[in-house]
């Protein structure tokens, strides 16, 4: 098989690196090193794009680029997210071997062996224990495996895909919400990861909660008018480990300032996992911390 080369623009749209930097750091550090093409423009191996996608999620955790780029490729990877993950205890209801053959069948690229296997898991569990005891923690080890480089971005993309698909019909057949409070759940421009969102509003739908979902990659201003429209009493958002975790903080001070002081502002996701809350934003780490906080909300 032929390894493909990639364009300025295609490096520049997979990796999050501007077309700037691309030739700033080679000019610099000597890295990249493209080749071109017969038109004489930059043409970029794969293992070049590769190395540039963990030198760009090492330098969203802080890691100066002039360091990174000088490193040989095996101290690089020891860099890797996977050796500053936090210590994670998995609930006792967790079924670990299960995870792993749901593991194993996107990893077969077995497409309906694995729906079939999650929505009979759907249907054993229920809809609560399946968000929060199956679809939760396979979102983690499918993460965790991308990071270790055990899993490719395009088996990772067939896990979404399919996960999504299956919570979005269960979702679908959930009486509509008319209680309160009225949840809104979107994500921020940049951030495309709707697994998080989806699971929420699963389970706050099993609560009574009304909840008006916007899909991912909405503008600020535009999720302040959409809470205004809607009357929300909440805004929720969700952030992957994939979002630049160093934009969080001033991305939601910007949204709280946009909504009024009526209006909750929680985030969560795994991209929240290290950030101190900004004044005014709840932050969650697990799940089970949202529903507390829903019924706390209730309680007011």
């Amino acid at each position: 098989m032929n390894t493909p080369n990639f364009s300025i623009a295609a490096v520049e749209r997979d990796t999050g690196l501007s077309k700037d930097v691309l030739r700033m750091w080679e000019r610099r550090y000597g890295f990249p090193l493209p080749e071109r093409d017969t038109n004489g423009e930059r043409a970029y191996p794969a293992e070049q794009v590769e190395r540039l996608r963990l030198v760009k999620r090492l330098m969203d955790q802080g890691h100066r680029p002039g360091k990174l780029l000088a490193l040989p490729a095996d101290e690089l990877a020891m860099l890797a997210p996977r050796h500053a993950r936090l210590a994670r205890v998995e609930a006792a209801t967790v079924d670990t071997q299960g995870l792993e053959e749901l593991l194993a069948l996107i990893k077969q690229h077995d497409a309906n062996g694995y729906l079939q296997a999650l929505q009979q898991r759907l249907v054993r569990h229920g809809l609560q224990r399946f968000v929060q005891d199956v679809v939760a923690p396979l979102t983690q080890r499918v993460g965790d495996a991308w990071e270790d480089g055990r899993i490719a971005v395009f088996e990772e993309h067939l896990f979404s895909e399919l996960t999504k698909r299956v919570l979005r019909q269960a979702i679908a057949v959930l009486p509509s919400g008319v209680g309160t409070p009225r949840v809104l759940l979107t994500s921020v421009p940049d951030e495309q990861h709707l697994l998080g969102l989806l699971m929420v509003e699963a389970l706050f739908a099993l609560e009574g909660a009304e909840c008006i979902s916007l899909g991912a990659q909405t503008p600020l201003i535009e999720i302040g008018h959409a809470a205004a429209a809607h009357r929300a009493d909440i805004v929720s958002l969700s952030f992957s480990s994939a979002f630049p975790a160093r934009q969080i903080p001033d991305l939601l001070q910007q949204l709280r300032q946009l909504l009024p002081s009526t209006v909750g502002l929680w985030a969560g996701g795994a991209g929240v996992q290290r950030l101190s809350p900004p004044a005014g934003v709840r932050l969650f780490l697990t799940l089970e911390q949202g529903l507390q906080a829903l019924s706390a909300w209730r309680g007011q």
